[in-house]
Order: C-alpha cells, then structure tokens, then sequence
C-alpha cells in the first residue's frame, strides 16, 4: 500500500488520552501500552508532550529504546525552547517525528495568545523551519482549525508545508464543527492550499457533540489520509475520535469507503482493556466494539433472529474485533428459544414440556436478578436453585481507628451457622476477609462498583464484582456477581456470596436424568 492507498492511524493515547482527568501514566505503563499498540499495528504513536514535565520525557526515551518499527511523535508548542526539548527527547528514535502546533482561531489568537494573525503566521513559519533543521518529519497543527478563518487557516498551512511539514493536521479542538462541514473543508484545504497534494492531511476529531468518529470519516472522504484518535476514545473533555470505532466503520463499510487502515483489528479489544487496566478507566457496556454489551443480545425477538442467522442482528463478526464469541444473555426479555439453545449447549435433551417447566422457573428467576448464567441453569435443573447455599443472617461492620473490623454469620450449605471476623484495610476489605474465613473461599478481587438502581426513596444500592477463584494450582477461572440491598456494604457482602455460591455449585455433582 502507499500512503494515499491506506488510512494512516495517528494514536495519541498516550498524549492526549493521558490528558483525560483520571487517566494518567507512569513511563513504565507508557512502555507497556506502546508496545499494545506497536502490536496492534498503528503507523504513529504519540508518546508524550516533553516540554510540559519529565515523566513525559523519561516515557518518550523509554519507549524509543523498545518500539522501532513504527514512527514515534511528541508534541510541541511552537516555541523555541520547546521544539529544541522536544528534539531532544526523540533522540534514539528509530522513526521519529516532531509535531509542533499553535492556535489559529480568533478566539486563541486574542484571548490565549494575544497574537494578531501575522504574529501567528510568521510564529508557525519559522517554528516549521527550525523543527525542520532539527528532524526530517514534522507535523504541523493549527489548534482550533475548525473555528479558524478558512483564508487564514489556508495562508498558515501552505507557510508550514512550504517551510518543510510533510504532515497538516488540521483539528476539531473542540468538537464543534459537522460531518458536512468537514468533508468539505478538507476538499477546499487540498484543492487550493498551494503543494497541499504533496502532503499528508490529517484529522484530529473531538467528540464534545458525540461527532469525533463521524467527523473523522468526513475528512477522509474530504481526502485525509491520516487520523488521530485514542484507544476507547479517551482525551480531554468528551475525549477523541475512538480508534475501534473508526477502524471497524472503514472495514465494514469498505465498499462504501474503499480505503482501509493496517490495523490488526483482532488486537482490538485486548488493548481496550489492557488500557482499563493501566488507566483504572472503565469502558461502558454499551461502547461500541469494545463494550461488554457490544456483542450480547437479551431480547427474545433478537436471540431467536441470532440463533437462525447472525447476520440479523450483527454486522461484523465478534471475533474480527477481540471478542470470543457473541453472548446470548439469559435476562427477562429472553425468550423460550434461547433458554432450549443454552440448555442443549449445556449438554440437556429435553422434551418440550420440560423446556416449559423450565422456562417459567426461568422467568420467576429473572424477576429477582438481571441475568441468569450457566451455573444459574445448571440449579435450574437440579431444583436447587434456592436451596443450600451459603446465606448471610447478620454481619457488623467498624471503621473505627487505624484498620477496619467486620464480623459476620452465615447459615452454611448444610444449615449449620458459621461465624468469623477479620480486619482490612477498610470496611470493604475486611468485610470479603470474613466472608473468605468463613466459606473457605478465596477469591482475588479484581473489579469492584457500587451504583444506585432506581431514583427517591426506593432506590436500592447494586453492588457488582469481578473475581479471580483459583480452583486447581495453576487454574483460575473468572467471575461476576452481584447483589442489591438498601445497604451498600449488604450489598457488597451479597454480591461476594453470589460469586462463593456460584463456586459452590460447579463442585456439586452434575445431574444426570436429564443429560443426554
């Protein structure tokens, strides 16, 4: 491919993804998260911002040392003194590249720069020149591009392409502009800016509207040939154009778009959560792509179109993004299709009307939890789904002094009563001590939230956890529970017996009257 035949992926995850509040990095997770996307195969990485500390230093020389293959960029002010720290730090680089903007808009220009437009111009100029004479590959930016005077805008760009700049980015700063105007500021940038066909025109889309993959395809079909966007789409305010996103709308609409990006979409969802991991920022469900819910269906009309054709209800398949499979969830809106499919899947031959009976113990079930999982069946059909269990009669909670206490008692699986205390770190963690002294589970947290459902006085505390259960030396498996109560530590304590419970049931002996 050359470079007109593809779309170039500018991932400035680790510069503007890591200016989103909550979202920063050690140099150390820089390294790990780069070589993701190295991996995951994006042209350019943007590693940091050098002037404003030194860790962003340290992380760009860190990862220079370690990703050679695709180009590494940094950013800089068009200052001096910054363009020449910026130099510096992308000495050993491999690739490097030097991306140097300035605010263009009249906005930026009184009230930030308080520069007039020749100030600004002659600044862009010579800043082009001298990162030119430092490093072969420079990138210009007009900050704020989008709310820029489009003959000033022009008279800027063609300055830097004639000072040297073989990339023009021309951003969205702060997400206000439209498809429509995109597309069409793109084809008018590179009709008439002079040697603007001899660069490459570049995107950088924020999402303030929900517009920043939207905005971002418009400037491709506009004649971008390089896009800038961040893994889950995190970045300042709203964040950026989503790199899942865009990648999988040129792929699966590729008919319509003809271009396509080097991307190995397949790495997709594995850098979306290694990047929740480094950053502690959670993807919502419903994400695209890269959402837990992105791939499920719960709706009976929907799981039975799935289950006779996938095409119905998806139009990519979830293993072309990461994903194992697509999830038919078990929820209230499932119907009697889905429930017979999971049960066979599970290893039963049933008549239909044991399907029946089980699909009305089924739907009782739904009206006292979200979703009902494989070992939520496998109790279905063994009639012991509110049978013996670990259950909680009382719990006491202290936050006093420099460590937490919790004491709790729970009828055990053989109805005796079992009591145990512990002490942690706070209440939370000595409450899940107690709980593991008194079951005789150990369980490694690995995700805990705590959200309200409902609204006014019936609202009710929800809380939710992911675990790790090591059932052999060196096997672990993973779980979800959950659990609700007026109190969010009975809460948390339900939501930790819902997991021990479901531990519970995989070690009892697996029915067989009704197994084919």
């Amino acid at each position: 491919m050359t470079p007109q035949d593809t779309i170039r992926i500018f991932d400035t995850t680790l510069r503007d993804g890591e200016q989103s509040p909550g979202c920063s990095m050690t140099p150390q997770q820089k390294v790990v998260m780069a070589r993701a996307l190295a991996e995951l195969g994006v042209d350019i990485i943007e590693t940091g911002f050098p002037a404003s500390s030194e860790s962003d230093r340290e992380a760009a020389k860190l990862i220079a040392r370690e990703i050679r293959t695709p180009t590494l960029a940094v950013l800089s002010r068009c200052l001096p003194a910054d363009i020449e720290a910026s130099a510096r730090a992308l000495e050993g680089t491999a690739n490097p590249r030097l991306h140097i903007f300035i605010s263009t808009s009249p906005l930026h220009r009184e009230h930030k720069l308080r520069m007039s437009r020749q100030q600004v111009l002659d600044l862009a100029a010579a800043s082009v020149e001298h990162a030119r004479r430092l490093v072969d590959d420079v990138e210009f930016s007009t900050e704020d591009g989008t709310r820029t005077e489009e003959d000033f805008l022009a008279e800027v760009i063609g300055a830097a392409i004639a000072g040297g700049a073989g990339t023009i980015n021309v951003p969205d700063t702060l997400g206000y502009t439209t498809p429509e105007e995109m597309r069409g500021l793109f084809q008018r940038l590179i009709a008439t800016v002079p040697g603007a066909r001899d660069v490459i025109f570049s995107a950088h889309c924020h999402d303030d509207l929900g517009l920043a993959v939207a905005n971002s395809l418009a400037a491709i079909e506009g004649g971008a040939r390089q896009v800038e966007c961040t893994v889950n789409g995190i970045g300042e305010r709203a964040g950026n154009c989503a790199i899942e996103e865009l990648a999988m709308a040129l792929k699966v609409r590729n008919a319509f778009y003809d271009i396509d990006t080097r991307l190995d979409t397949r790495l997709l969802v594995p850098t979306s959560q290694l990047l929740s991991r480094l950053t502690g920022m959670q993807v919502q469900r419903n994400k695209a792509i890269v959402g837990d819910n992105a791939f499920a269906h719960e709706s009976g009309i929907h799981q039975h179109g799935m289950l006779r054709h996938r095409g119905t209800y998806e139009i990519m398949n979830p293993s072309d993004v990461g994903w194992p499979d697509s999830k038919l969830v078990l929820g209230r809106h499932s119907g009697r299709a889905a429930v017979g499919h999971r049960l066979r899947a599970l290893g039963y031959t049933l008549e239909d009307a044991q399907i029946d009976q089980v699909f009305a113990a089924f739907k009782a079930l739904c009206e006292q939890q979200r979703v009902v999982d494989d070992d939520d069946l496998e109790a279905l059909m063994q009639g012991d789904l509110h049978g013996q269990g670990w259950r909680l009669a009382s719990m006491t909670v202290s936050d006093r002094g420099q460590r937490a206490s919790a004491q709790v008692e729970l009828s055990a699986p053989d109805g005796t009563r079992v009591s145990e205390s512990a002490l942690g770190d706070g209440p939370v963690d000595a409450l899940f001590a107690a709980l593991a002294a008194a079951t005789g589970v150990e369980l490694s947290l690995q995700s805990y939230q705590v959200h309200s459902v409902g609204i006014g006085r019936d609202a009710r505390g929800e809380a939710n956890l992911g675990v790790r259960h090591e059932s052999a030396p060196g096997r672990s498996c993973d779980y979800e529970g959950s659990g609700t109560s007026r109190d969010i530590i009975e809460a948390s304590a339900l939501a930790w017996l819902d997991v021990a419970n479901r531990i519970l049931r995989t070690r009892a002996p697996q029915p067989v009257a009704a197994s084919a």
